[in-house]
């Protein structure tokens, strides 16, 4: 007979999977923009001009900000009606470097107070999130410079970074893909997906295909940060999706005049030397852009990364 041992089973358990820390990018200071945190220091008066963005400062503190990605601040106060527009257009025209438009729109008691500080605000940090995205250029520091809305609470930098942090990782754990965030949108079948929102139906009532998410929160009046964060929703439950964006047309070949194929030469359509429109060949099909078994596996994906 022969006899099996057995080994006495280990009680200890196995070590935990390595997960991925998604706030390592949160460093002492915040290190979205190091120039940013040096103006802050010297308390440096003037406008911070960065590839998608520019933030105000008086004394080193941020007094407004302008993204050409978030609504303005106009776009939030005309839309919903919160101030008029004629109000709203001669405080700009009256406007100037000692008082500027806020300024005057408190001092004529055009809108309560509380209820612009909560816009501006708003405005503020909703262009600042963009203004702060990583760049591939430079930013720009221009000393003395202002802007004719003015300011009425300063924020600081610290307080700033840190707020800009936080939404970055909010989006990234509601679905952490983000090219929805700037590609044109289209709607998608899901299966099974929870009922969206009354905020969330506006927003694909928009979705056409065309709209990217800074379109759609234009056209509601909202800010550009709260439609990201429905957007990432509505793609993480599968009822839209993003358009890839084309890719770039290949490069010409340079040929000599009256050779085939160049302008004026042979094989060229029209007097206008436009080649004419080439067919796909027989059975070629044309490339799916939103393949709904891609964007489950790209989703499969994601979620597994995100573990």
């Amino acid at each position: 007979m022969t006899l099996v041992g057995t080994t006495p089973q280990n009680t200890t358990p196995p070590p935990r999977l390595p997960v991925r820390e998604r706030s390592a990018a949160r460093e002492a200071g915040g290190g979205l923009s190091p120039m940013l945190t040096r103006l802050a220091a010297e308390r440096a008066t003037g406008v911070l001009e960065r590839e998608a963005g520019a933030l105000y400062l008086a004394e080193g503190r941020v007094v407004h900000a302008e993204s050409p990605l978030a609504p303005g601040l106009d776009v939030l106060l005309l839309t919903h009606g919160t101030l008029d527009g004629a109000s709203w257009q001669q405080a700009l025209d009256r406007a100037d470097a000692d008082h500027g438009a806020l300024r005057l729109l408190l001092d004529a008691d055009r809108i309560p107070r509380g209820a612009l500080e909560v816009c501006h605000l708003g405005a503020l940090y909703d262009a600042a999130y963009f203004a702060l995205a990583p760049s591939s250029t430079p930013g720009r520091f221009r000393y003395g410079a202002g802007h004719p809305f003015g300011g009425l609470r300063p924020v600081a930098v610290g307080a700033l970074e840190r707020e800009t942090l936080r939404r970055r990782e909010l989006l990234d754990r509601l679905w952490p893909d983000p090219l929805a965030d700037g590609a044109p949108l289209m709607r998608a079948e899901a299966f099974a997906a929870p009922a969206p929102t009354a905020r969330q139906r506006a927003v694909l009532a928009l979705v056409d295909g065309v709209r990217t998410a800074s379109d759609i929160a234009r056209e509601l009046g909202r800010q550009a940060f709260h439609t990201l964060v429905d957007v990432r929703r509505l793609a993480a439950a599968g009822l839209l999706t993003a358009l890839f964006p084309p890719p770039p047309p290949a490069p010409q070949p340079h040929l000599p005049p009256g050779a085939p194929g160049a302008p004026g030469g042979a094989g060229t359509a029209g007097a206008a030397g436009a080649p004419p429109a080439a067919n796909p060949p027989p059975g070629a099909s044309l490339p799916r852009v939103n393949d709904p078994d891609i964007t489950l596996l790209k989703r499969l994906r994601d979620a597994l990364e995100a573990l």
